[in-house]
């Protein structure tokens, strides 16, 4: 026991000696902005964002923090909406196995006094509304997800967020998913009436928030865009430390790529650089990296390929990511789509069917508890003897698997746009990002997806447009290169939790649009509603 406590202490010893040099250079760059911002004229910008972060930085924190600080920079009044126990429990502070455990308020209101020192903060704190509480005693769950009250849809907007925090699509009607559901709510309507209150008072040129699924900012985004407010929200993007702006659905990633836009050699030569290092494992997702290694296919897998006529894999997704929101046009949700793809295992004996969990679904601290492979052995695909099943912990090289496929089955998962630029046919369950462009096939139904997969299984070849492949090559260089905005230039690891941060050693000059391709951007985009593509 001794001996298990020494690292705990010199780790604690470490994490509160980083964060607190961390809110010295926050601090001081926060001094000079202040010292250099011209006085604030005009409407302000109000920017939102409570669902990212509890003690440290995280990236979308740090990218609200900035873009406020470069607004500033230009005499733009900033105003930031920050929770002050204002929610009685909220996504990071939910405790999963005990719901009645209140959040760690204290901390993460410390931290946020650190954050937005020297800005202009509208705090706000939990008030019940008796009234509120009332109405939901009793309501079952699915009496909770339609629930409205004061014109607003609270069940709806706070229900992916309750499936975030409890890592489940499929909710039990429990005591304590209830109490929860509850708790939310009456969260919800108090941050309604304060960020309400805020619009009336400021009425604001447009409003800033993260992800704008998640709870509570669906709901500040949602009262906005009723006013007539622009809403910008923002999420990660696919390059380590960027973000992703829009005026649409960050987590639809909507883009708007110009009809006459091509690669030309310099572009693919780009695509290519980072596609090599991709395929080899060699890439973050908001500064996490899925595989410290990859291995090829096993001998064993192998050889047992070679007893079927054809291979398909079945890429699957993280069912309670809010993402999903998005792609549930063909199915209910995956796993519905997954209930059919086990009846197509079972009609083509012929086929092995390789099935991969989602890599993020046993991610330390945020593992799934709906997870593939329990509908797996539910379903009982595992018995099948033309299933091989594929564990979240296995790097196992998927685009080696690609390509020795006839085609491949996903969800929405980024996999279909990578095995598309690697030319498979790809067969799409759900509505991804990359749907917006003719880069797989998306039927128009389940029975439609039903009769295209049997179509591919039985034909000698399958064809797929030539554009596919090109329009993948497209979305993905758009994404990377175009709407990935970097912050690289002011933001390092903070060296303690993977996917936090810090601001660089950097000077207030840094956040001047003039000085940074990345500010320029956002800064004509918030203003001048112009879309947040980087130039080239």
């Amino acid at each position: 026991m001794g001996l298990n406590l020494i690292p705990r202490i010199h780790n604690g010893l470490k994490r509160r000696w980083v964060h607190r040099q961390s809110d010295r250079q926050t601090e001081r760059l926060a001094r000079e902005i202040e010292r250099h911002a011209p006085a604030p004229e005009g409407s302000p910008v109000v920017i939102y964002n409570a669902s990212t972060r509890l003690e440290g930085m995280s990236l979308n924190a740090a990218f609200a923090l900035m873009t406020g600080w470069a607004l500033r920079l230009q005499g733009v009044p900033v105003i930031h909406f920050v929770c002050k126990a204002g929610l009685t429990r909220c996504m990071l502070g939910t405790n999963r196995d005990d719901p009645s455990q209140p959040p760690p308020c204290k901390l993460c209101v410390a931290k946020s006094k650190h954050i937005y020192t020297r800005a202009d903060v509208r705090w706000y704190e939990f008030k019940l509304d008796p009234d509120l509480e009332a109405r939901l005693q009793g309501l079952s769950l699915d009496e909770l997800v339609a629930f409205e009250y004061g014109g607003l849809p609270l069940g709806r907007l706070t229900l992916p967020s309750l499936r975030w925090a409890l890592r489940l699509y499929h909710l039990p009607d429990t005591p304590g998913t209830v109490f929860l559901y509850r708790q939310y709510i009456l969260s919800a309507w108090r941050v309604a009436q304060e960020f309400s209150s805020l619009l009336v008072q400021a009425n604001p040129l447009a409003v800033v928030v993260f992800n704008g699924i998640a709870y509570p900012e669906a709901v500040a985004a949602h009262i906005a865009r009723s006013r007539a407010i622009p809403v910008i929200t923002h999420e990660v993007g696919l390059q380590p430390f960027s973000a992703f702006f829009t005026y649409g659905e960050a987590t639809a990633y909507p883009l708007d790529i110009p009809a006459d836009f091509e690669l030309d050699a310099a572009r693919n030569q780009r695509l290519d650089a980072y596609l090599s290092k991709r395929f080899k494992g060699d890439f973050t997702m908001a500064g996490i990296k899925f595989w410290p290694e990859m291995k090829q296919l096993p001998q064993a897998l192998l050889d047992k390929a070679a007893n079927f006529q054809q291979i398909v894999p079945v890429f699957t997704n993280v069912i309670f990511d809010t993402s999903q929101e998005h792609a549930n046009v063909l199915f209910e949700h995956m796993f519905a789509w997954l209930d059919q793809v086990a009846e197509i295992m079972r009609a083509h004996p012929e086929t092995l069917f390789v099935l991969r969990a989602h890599p993020d679904e046993s991610r330390p601290g945020k593992a799934s508890r709906e997870t593939v492979a329990a509908w797996a052995e539910r379903s009982g695909v595992l018995q099948l003897p033309n299933v091989e099943f594929v564990p979240s912990t296995e790097p196992l090289s998927s685009y080696e698997l690609i390509q020795r496929s006839k085609f491949v089955m996903v969800y929405n998962s980024t996999i279909g746009l990578e095995a598309s630029i690697l030319g498979a046919a790809v067969l799409s369950g759900g509505r991804s990002r990359y749907t917006q462009l003719p880069t797989v096939c998306l039927p128009s139904s389940a029975e439609e997806h039903r009769r295209q997969a049997e179509e591919w299984l039985q034909a000698q070849t399958v064809w797929i447009p030539e554009e596919y492949q090109r329009n993948a090559r497209k979305f993905l260089y758009y994404q990377l290169f175009r709407s990935s905005l970097p912050f690289n230039d002011v933001l390092e690891e903070d060296g303690v939790w993977r996917g936090f941060v810090r601001p660089k050693d950097v000077s207030w000059q840094a956040f001047l649009p003039q000085n940074s391709p990345t500010f320029r951007t956002i800064l004509d985009g918030i203003l001048k509603q112009k879309e947040f593509i980087l130039p080239e």
